[in-house]
């Protein structure tokens, strides 16, 4: 009988350790398994991580044959067939051998048959090209994956309430991309979207409007204080400033003066009464570009924000600023 441990050479679903080495090449210290991720105990250099696809479901086969669950990719959105469709490859099979000159031709006709039928209506290659459309502008605008899943599901429902007709995808799309934007977290304007659209101002805006009104989404008002930290990281300004404007811009909300009011406008009049507080040389001309408004605009919520100020007798030594201003 063979006296070998169990697993010597193989894979231990216990500890996930995929790799036979025993110390880091690094700094030679010793390695440690931890949910399927090896690193080093002493540098914390990772040598290598388990490769298990979280985005797996499960599904079952029908009633009359036998129940065996399968995993595979969930459902998505975000592509026009809600990702089931196949893809033929090119040289290599699924082992990564090489397939001989005859194969690698026969899988060219069948390519090229795959992509023509891969549309069963005009219907259907228009919400592919929209499809891409949003992937592209998400990727653009560094949002994450929630968003292009929002923005596509809206295209689909403007699609079936049959919104496109007689509209551009990109305009449509572009709009679905700001509405997925003004429904979560992550602050967007008009003009940041249509500079990476392939469309005007207006038909960004004639496309999310559209949606809005057909579709009766749920909008939430943007505040000034989400503006903030993508005005203070383009004006490149210190942590303390950047703080004490979310102080005036909160302060500013709650006292009602941002009511109708463009709120990267008084976004930019909280970060204007800032820099003067702590004297830095920021004219209002650069926070108007930032901000996408006129210097005006800044001038009149600046003015607006020292009252408040002076009213509620804030100051940036009580805001958690370590800067003292006299």
């Amino acid at each position: 009988m063979t006296s070998r441990e169990i697993y010597e050479c193989g894979f231990d679903e216990d500890d996930g350790k995929t790799i036979a080495a025993t110390e880091c090449p690094d700094c030679a210290g010793s390695l440690e398994t931890d949910g399927g991720e090896t690193a080093c105990a002493d540098c914390g250099l990772i040598l290598d991580e388990y490769r298990l696809d979280h985005a797996a479901r499960p599904f079952s086969r029908p009633s009359n044959e036998q129940n065996r669950k399968r995993t595979g990719p969930r459902l998505t959105q975000a592509r026009h067939d809600r990702g089931l469709s196949s893809e033929i490859g090119f040289k290599r099979d699924a082992k990564g051998n090489s397939l001989s000159n005859r194969k690698q031709r026969q899988l060219g006709r069948l390519r090229r048959e795959h992509n023509r039928a891969r549309w069963r209506s005009k219907a259907e290659r228009n919400l592919g090209q929209a499809c891409t459309e949003i992937a592209r502008l998400t990727s653009a605008l560094e949002l994450p994956r929630s968003v292009r899943e929002e923005a596509s599901k809206l295209y689909r429902e403007g699609q079936q309430e049959d919104l496109i007709h007689g509209r551009s995808i990109e305009g449509i799309a572009a709009g679905a991309v700001y509405a997925a934007c003004r429904r979560s977290k992550h602050t967007r304007t008009l003009t940041d979207v249509a500079e990476v659209a392939r469309c005007s101002d207006q038909q960004v805006w004639n496309g999310y409007s559209t949606l809005n009104r057909e579709l009766q989404m749920a909008v939430r008002p943007l505040f000034p204080v989400e503006f903030i930290p993508t005005l203070a990281s383009t004006l490149d300004l210190e942590s303390e400033i950047e703080f004490y404007a979310r102080t005036l811009a909160e302060a500013a909300t709650e006292a009602g003066i941002t009511t109708g009011c463009n709120p990267a406008g008084v976004a930019g009049g909280c970060l204007a009464v800032a820099v003067d507080a702590f004297e830095e040389p920021i004219t209002q001309l650069a926070i108007a570009d930032a901000a996408d408004v006129s210097p005006a605009t800044i001038r009149a919520k600046r003015n607006a924000i020292w009252d408040l100020e002076r009213t509620n007798e804030l100051d940036p030594n009580t805001s958690g600023s370590s800067v003292v201003v006299e």
